[in-house]
Parts: C-alpha cells; structure tokens; sequence
C-alpha cells in the first residue's frame, strides 16, 4: 500500500502540471501562408481590433452577441490578402473559402458570445460567424457552411 500512495501522488503532480499545457493548445489558433506560420493564442486573439454584433443563428437560440476580430485582420497577420484558404475544426471538418469574399466586417473569428468566451462543447473557443440577420446574403446555404467552428487552423491554399 506505500508504494500506490507516491504513485498516485506522482500522477497528480504529472496531472496539475500538464493541465496549462493542454489548456493553451487548445486555445491555440495557427494560420499559415506557405513558410509563415503565426500561432495565436487567447491572448493575441483578444489583442487584435474587435468587431461586435448581434445576430441569431441556425444553430443557437435567441439572439446572441458575438465579438471577434475580422477573419480579414486575422489572415493579414499571416500576409495572406488573396487566393483560396483553407479552415479547419478540431474534429478535422475542413472548409475553403476564396479571400475576396471576406470583408472587414464579416465574417468575424468569435471568441465571446454575450461578452463570455465560450469553449469547445459550445463551439468555440473560435467561431467563424457572420451578421446573419443583417442581410439576407449571410442566410444562405454557402454561408452556413463556411461557418465553421472550434477553429483550430487557417491555410492558404498554394497553386500548384
């Protein structure tokens, strides 16, 4: 029985000390455009300029307030200002979105929805979304599908 009591402690310790590291990786936004790679983290995600507004969703309740900063600024910290990018989820979903589509306004990268930030069981910690009630352009299917959450990487796609 001595011997189980420093085991478990070992694995508590082991347990506590990894927990940061797990945390932060999973907040972790990457966007790369080819050889630059930018890798963000909360912090840097909440440093960069912040569009808000309310909108309601097909997949939420109610009107919610979302806030973020432009997927546009996002890929400008990468150069990227033309072509094809590629967003992925966690769960390795995988959408393609032409740059010239996405303005400054919409669509933005959410981390807060009603001022909170939001984890992974409520589609976060980063949101594709755009203004969906403001205009019925951002109501259609192609839109939906680009609204990809637990955004995890952006890639510019490369011309072969």
């Amino acid at each position: 029985m001595l011997r189980i009591k420093p085991l478990m402690a070992l694995i508590t310790l082991v347990a506590l000390f990894s927990t940061p590291t797990l945390v932060a990786a999973a907040d972790s936004l990457t966007i790369t455009n080819g050889d630059t790679v930018v890798e963000l983290q909360s912090e840097d995600v909440t440093a960069l300029q912040q569009t808000s507004f309310e909108t309601s969703t097909i997949w939420t309740e109610g009107t919610i307030k979302f806030s973020g900063p432009s997927l546009k600024s996002v890929l400008e910290l990468a150069d990227i200002t033309d072509g094809v990018v590629t967003l992925t989820a966690a769960n390795d979903y995988a959408i393609k979105i032409s740059v010239e589509d996405i303005t400054e306004n919409a669509p933005i990268v959410a981390y807060l929805m009603n001022d909170e930030p939001f984890n992974r069981r409520e589609k976060g910690p980063y949101w594709v979304v755009f203004p969906y009630d403001s205009d019925t352009k951002y109501q259609q299917e192609e839109i939906y599908a680009v609204s990809i959450w637990q955004l995890v990487s952006i890639k510019k796609d490369i011309k072969e």
